[in-house]
């Protein structure tokens, strides 16, 4: 038998309500087909995050590996064509895949292992900025999401979004932020970016110091995958340092990284302003301090 943990039923009936409550209870039938399919025994308690849920399990050959349960939408469906581009340089390494139904079969990480547990979170920083490097050498394969049409898309939702807000401040940074989007729009770039390479999105291995787990993959420019280093664990006095570290490290260019990061600001913002909610206020002084940055 395999648990499907409260927690997790919790959250899929949050957002999802009955629908979700289903998708839940087909958990256990998927686990048990791909437990058999792929040959494997369940090797310890499950393990969950926000949408998936993880099994750790043995292979036949007695490798410890861990079978991720998940739906398929817009963010998961790239994520075994992001993995099996990277080999495991940088990141997780992709055992198996089913694409009908976004099951992974993926080499076992150290789960009780956090970059988010480390106290240093400069260093934090400097190791997702180090694999960040390593993946944005790769090309992205092609039917992935490109940034260009997220661009685009952001630049037509912000007018309404800007109505929608009723801070004239808060007006002045989205608009800012949509102003340097425009600017960079035009190159939006090709290299495989993770999208969501937050601290707690990197885990230990044997095999590696660190490896990134769960990506949410796009073609696009590297300024892209800066934010969420800037954001997690939030220090206003340390974005500036957090954000030239990253583009010394990367090698980029940092006007263009920082209209990139704006854009991520504003990608943010609009999905708050259309669920009825206001930007953050971390996202927004993110901005402010960039903006003023002599880049």
């Amino acid at each position: 038998m395999i648990d499907i943990p409260d927690e997790l039923i919790a959250q899929h009936v949050r957002y999802d309500g009955e629908a979700g409550r289903a998708y839940v209870a087909s958990l256990a039938e998927r686990a048990t087909r791909f437990l058999e399919h792929w040959e494997l025994r369940p090797d310890g308690p499950t393990m969950y995050g926000r949408c998936a849920l993880v099994v750790p399990v043995l292979r036949a050959d007695g490798t410890r590996a861990v079978l991720k349960l998940q739906d398929v939408d817009e963010e998961t469906v790239g994520e075994p064509v992001a993995l099996r581009a990277w080999h495991g340089d940088g990141a997780v390494r992709l055992l198996d895949s089913d694409d009908a139904t976004g099951t992974l079969l993926l080499e076992r990480l150290d789960a009780d292992r956090l970059l988010d547990d480390l106290p240093d979170s400069r260093e934090a920083t400097l190791v997702v900025a180090r694999l960040l490097a390593r993946l944005t050498t790769t090309e992205a394969p092609p039917d992935l999401r490109r940034l260009g049409d997220l661009a685009d898309s952001m630049l037509d939702r912000t007018p309404a979004a800007l109505e929608e807000t009723p801070d004239p401040a808060t007006r002045r940074v989205l608009a800012d932020c949509a102003a340097a989007v425009r600017e960079v729009a035009d190159a939006p770039g090709d290299r495989l970016l993770h999208w969501d390479l937050h601290f707690e999105n990197v885990l230990a291995a044997d095999r590696a110091p660190w490896l990134a787990i769960d990506p949410k993959p796009l073609a696009g420019d590297p300024g892209f995958d800066l934010f969420p280093a800037l954001w997690n664990r939030f220090d206003a006095d340390e974005v500036l340092w957090r954000f030239d570290a990253m583009t010394e490290v990367l090698g980029l260019d940092r006007a263009r990284a920082r209209a990139w990061t704006l854009g991520r600001v504003l990608q943010n913002s609009l999905w708050q302003i259309e669920e009825g909610e206001g930007p953050l206020d971390a996202h927004l002084e993110i901005a402010r301090r960039l903006r003023k940055h002599p880049c």
